[in-house]
């Protein structure tokens, strides 16, 4: 990040942790419902603001899902007095579940404790390794077929979102002592799309979405609707995400790609239904599956991106990344030997 977004991201901190001081301090004091709601209404109207205090592309997009996204779902429950969330959390603990991918073990104020979770040391570094190879790859990507482009766009996404939100989740861990549930678990084994979506993809998502939009939903309209509902929002969330990626106007194609997904899950579990009907095995399934995911994603996940251009910024800030990465790995390597060599 430049000096500048070094500075912006000092501000948003403290913004942000302002802000759920004072949000604690009224949800400790009033009661669940539209005195809460009311009460929450300016930290629920700032959040979405404050990914654009960045320049870069990568601070405003993860900024941006933490605070717009999780955040906002995670404020509305607790006006409605349901959890994660709850006054009764240590202010650290507060601030970290509700402005970050941080999902303690139960759905209150109880932290139960559960066994630890999220990457490891040793696959956090085959996965950075394996996303510093990729961006490598990026070099040569005027000599690239567009699919194959595209195809290193979707585990670019998958290995960066995976490093994050579990250094993320460490970071809290380590900070604050709490044992959190995994991200991810390992979406390439998905044989349904229910099962890509519901259980293995980003469980953040699935997390803030069931209790704040299907379960309401399927209450009312059956589970049908709920599932659509959830995919829907999902759509219109992910709109966003894009609006802070590429700063330009929403085309509508991720709400297309998120409904059209819904209306698929919904027929996988209509087809579930029917015992005696044929469904494939799991050797077959789990590539039907990914491919599925993949080749939508190439028709209306990455054309919103790639069509202004906003790939090649995401790209050269990654270039950067590495090569500063690499630099101080040299300087310190470097250090180490000058030191070494004084001592003989």
């Amino acid at each position: 990040m430049s000096g500048g977004d070094l500075r912006s991201l000092a501000a948003v901190s403290a913004t942000v942790t302002a802000a759920m001081c004072y949000v604690r301090f009224a949800a400790g004091r009033l009661r669940p419902g539209l005195p809460r709601l009311a009460a929450f209404l300016p930290v629920l109207a700032v959040l979405p603001f404050l990914p654009f205090a960045f320049s870069a592309i990568h601070p405003r997009a993860i900024s941006g899902f933490f605070l717009a996204w999780l955040a906002e779902f995670k404020l509305l429950r607790l006006a409605a007095g349901k959890g994660p969330l709850h006054p009764s959390l240590p202010f650290p603990a507060f601030v970290a579940v509700a402005s970050g991918p941080v999902r303690l073990h139960g759905d209150g104020p109880d932290k139960a404790q559960g066994t630890s979770s999220g990457l490891d040391l040793a696959s956090s570094a085959v996965m950075a390794a394996l996303l510093a190879v990729i961006v490598s790859l990026y070099r040569y990507q005027e000599a690239m077929n567009q699919y194959v482009l595209l195809t290193l766009y979707a585990f670019h996404v998958y290995l960066a979102l995976e490093l994050v939100l579990a250094s993320a989740a460490a970071a809290a861990r380590a900070l604050l002592g709490m044992d959190l549930e995994p991200q991810f678990d390992r979406p390439y084994l998905s044989a349904s799309l229910r099962d890509f979506w519901g259980r293995r993809w980003n469980l953040s998502v699935p997390a803030v979405l069931r209790p704040c939009v299907h379960r309401p939903v399927r209450a009312r309209l059956g589970t049908a609707a709920g599932v659509l509902a959830t995919f829907l929002v999902s759509g219109l969330a992910h709109e966003l995400m894009f609006y802070y990626i590429t700063l330009r106007p929403p085309t509508g194609e991720a709400t297309a790609f998120f409904t059209l997904h819904g209306a698929c899950a919904v027929a996988e579990a209509w087809w579930a239904r029917h015992d005696a009907w044929w469904r494939p095995p799991r050797l077959v399934a789990t590539p039907l599956t990914l491919a599925f995911v993949l080749v939508t994603a190439f028709w209306l996940f990455f054309p919103p991106i790639t069509r202004p251009g906003a790939d090649k910024l995401v790209i050269a800030e990654c270039e950067a990344a590495v090569a500063f990465v690499r630099g101080a790995g040299a300087w310190a390597a470097g250090s180490v030997q000058s030191v070494w060599t004084e001592r003989s």
